[in-house]
C-alpha cells in the first residue's frame, strides 16, 4: 500500500518503471446461543444500507441448513454456504440483521464485513503508475548480454535474488510443477511473456463477492492501470526462466490467481478472501500468498462482534487450507509498527468509510491473516541485510524475513535500485517497496521446499523454512530490534534461503 491510510496492500512505491539508463484458536469465545427453545426475534425493517455479513456456525450440511433457515427469517439473503468450515456469506438492508442472528441457536459469531454499503462493479481510474518504457533495442542489447550469463535479460537489476541464493537455487532445483502457489490478491495478468508458461488456469477464480468465478479470465486485474499488485507478487514468486524479462524465486513452479480486490476500492472483504482459501484448498493448491491485510480494519478486535466474526470466518477458512496441505505465508504489513507492544494506536480504520483513532492491543486486535494461528508472517529487509525502514516487526511476530526492498539501501551497479523489480499487466516490469515484496520471496521458498519435500506437511514446511534462514542478527544501536542471534523481532529466525531449501 502506499500508506496504511489510503490503500491497505503491503506495498510502498509507485512502480517506476525501468530505464536501462537508471539501473542496469481464533476466537476467545463464540458468540453465546440463545437457548435452544428460544426463537430469533423478528425482524426489523429493512430500511438500512446494503451490507455483507458473516455468519459462523458448526460445519456441516445439517448445522449450516438450519441457520440458513433463520437467516432468511432474519431478514438476510444468503450469497453462498460454506459448509465444511461453516461460514456463510449474506447481504442484509436490515441495521438490526448481525444482533438478531447472533440470537439463532448454532450461530456462533456473526458481523458485518464492512462499514460501507455494498456496490454495483464497476472501475475507476485513480491515477496511473510513472513507467518509463524500455526501448526493445535496449532490452535486445541487455538480454543478449545477460543470456551470455546464463542469466535473464533483467536479472542483472534483480539484486533479491542473489540475497537469498535464488540465482544459485535455480540450477539445482527450479521447483516442481506439481507445486502450485495461489496469489491472493488484485489478479494476476496470465498473458505476461514471463508468467503465461506458469500459470495455472484451473486453480485460478475470481472471489469478489465471496462467490469463485472461473469464467477464462475472470481473474486477471479489474483495472491493469491501478490493479498491477497481484501481477507483481505473482512474477518474484514464479517468473520463468525464459529469456523474457526477470525471473522468479521458484521458475518452476505453478501460479495461480485468486482475485479478491473490490473493482472500485481495490479493498479486501473478508467474504472474498474466505471463498479465497477455501477455493485454493479444493483445487489442490500447495503455497498461499496474502499481501494484504482483510479490510476495512487493520487490527480486528475480538471484544467487537462485527470483528471478531471477520476473524472467526477468514481464520477458519485459512485453517482449512492448512488442514488440506497448504502452508500460509503473509506479509507483516508497512507501519513499522512493534506487533509485540502492549498497544499500538490505529487511525486507518475503518478504510471504507469515515476512519477514526483508537488504541488497540495487537494480543487481542489481530491483523488478518498475518496473526492468524499457522500463518508464516513475513517483514522486509533491504540489500544491505537490514530491516526495511516501513516493515512492521515484533519479538515472536515476526517468522522469517526477505527482501522487500528500502530505498535507503542501494545495491551496487547495474542495479542502483533498492526496490524489487518484477513483472506488471500489459507485458511490463517495474520497481516497487512493502511487505508485499517481502512475502512472495517466502511463499516461493516455500514451494522450493514442497518441491524438493512433497511429502512434507505445511508445518514441516515452516520449520524447515525456520530452520534454514540465516539471521544477521540485530544491528548495533539498533533500540527496536531485541532478541538473539538466532530469533530477533526485525527478522524472526532469519531471512530465507533459497539454495538451502533444495540441497537440505
Amino acid at each position: 500500500m502506499a500508506h496504511p491510510r489510503s490503500r491497505r496492500m503491503r506495498a510502498l512505491a509507485v512502480p517506476l518503471g525501468l530505464a536501462l539508463t537508471a539501473s542496469l484458536g481464533f476466537l476467545p469465545n463464540a458468540a453465546t446461543a440463545a437457548p435452544q427453545d428460544s426463537a430469533p426475534a423478528a425482524a426489523a425493517p429493512a430500511d438500512g444500507p446494503l451490507l455483507s455479513y458473516v455468519v459462523n456456525t458448526t460445519p456441516g450440511h445439517q448445522a449450516v441448513g438450519k441457520v440458513k433457515k433463520a437467516i432468511a427469517r432474519a431478514g438476510g439473503k444468503v450469497v453462498v454456504a460454506h459448509e465444511q468450515i461453516g461460514v456463510i456469506v449474506v447481504h442484509s438492508a436490515d441495521p438490526q440483521f448481525a444482533a438478531t442472528v447472533r440470537t439463532v441457536p448454532g450461530v456462533q459469531s456473526a458481523g458485518a464485513t464492512r462499514t460501507a454499503p455494498l456496490k454495483a462493479q464497476g472501475t475507476t481510474d485513480v491515477g496511473k503508475p510513472q513507467k518509463v518504457d524500455l526501448p526493445k533495442a535496449q532490452l535486445k542489447a541487455a538480454g543478449q548480454a545477460a543470456k551470455a550469463n546464463g542469466k535473464e535479460p533483467l536479472e542483472p537489476l534483480q539484486w533479491d535474488l542473489t540475497a537469498i541464493k535464488a540465482d544459485k537455487a535455480a540450477k539445482v532445483n527450479p521447483g516442481s510443477k506439481k507445486v502450485t502457489v495461489a496469489v491472493i490478491d488484485t489478479g494476476v495478468d496470465d498473458t505476461h511473456p514471463d508468467l503465461k508458461a506458469n500459470f495455472s488456469a484451473k486453480q485460478s477464480a475470481n472471489c469478489v463477492g465471496g462467490v469463485a468465478d472461473t469464467s477464462k479470465g475472470s481473474w486477471r486485474p479489474w483495472d491493469p492501470a491501478n490493479d498491477y499488485h497481484g501481477t507483481h507478487v505473482a512474477g518474484t514468486i514464479a517468473a520463468a526462466r525464459n529469456g523474457a524479462g526477470v525471473a522468479g524465486v521458484a521458475p518452476g513452479v505453478k501460479i495461480s490467481a485468486l482475485k479478491v480486490s473490490e473493482p472500485e476500492t481495490s479493498l479486501f472483504y473478508a467474504e472474498s478472501v474466505v471463498c479465497a482459501f477455501v477455493f485454493a484448498a479444493d483445487h489442490g493448491v500447495e503455497v498461499t500468498n496474502n499481501s494484504y491485510y482483510v479490510d476495512p480494519w487493520m487490527f480486528n478486535c475480538k471484544d467487537d462482534a462485527d470483528q471478531a466474526a471477520i476473524i472467526d470466518a477468514v481464520g477458519r477458512a485459512a485453517s482449512y487450507a492448512q488442514r488440506k496441505g497448504a502452508i500460509n505465508v503473509a506479509a507483516a504489513g508497512n507501519s513499522d509498527m512493534n506487533l509485540a507492544a502492549a498497544t499500538l494506536t490505529d487511525d486507518s480504520s475503518p478504510n471504507d468509510t469515515t476512519p477514526v483513532e483508537r488504541t488497540v492491543s495487537p494480543k487481542t486486535c489481530w491483523d488478518v491473516p498475518t496473526q492468524l494461528p499457522g500463518t508464516v508472517t513475513v517483514a522486509a529487509s533491504g540489500v544491505q541485510k537490514l530491516k526495511s525502514g516501513y516493515s512492521n516487526y515484533g519479538l515472536g511476530q515476526i517468522d522469517v524475513a526477505a527482501p522487500g526492498g528500502d530505498s535507503k539501501q542501494v545495491p551496487e551497479l547495474p542495479a542502483k535500485n533498492g526496490n524489487i523489480l518484477s513483472t506488471m499487466p500489459g507485458g511490463d516490469w517495474a520497481y516497487l517497496a512493502g511487505t508485499s515484496m517481502a512475502s512472495p520471496h517466502v511463499a516461493g521458498v516455500a514451494a522450493l521446499l514442497k518441491s524438493a519435500h512433497p511429502k512434507s506437511s505445511p508445518q514441516e514446511i515452516q520449520w524447515l523454512l525456520k530452520k534454514q534462514a540465516d539471521n544477521p542478527g540485530c544491528p548495533t544501536g539498533e533500540s527496536t530490534c531485541t532478541g538473539t542471534k538466532h530469533v530477533n523481532s526485525h527478522f524472526g529466525y532469519g531471512i530465507v534461503d533459497a539454495l538451502d531449501a533444495v540441497k537440505k
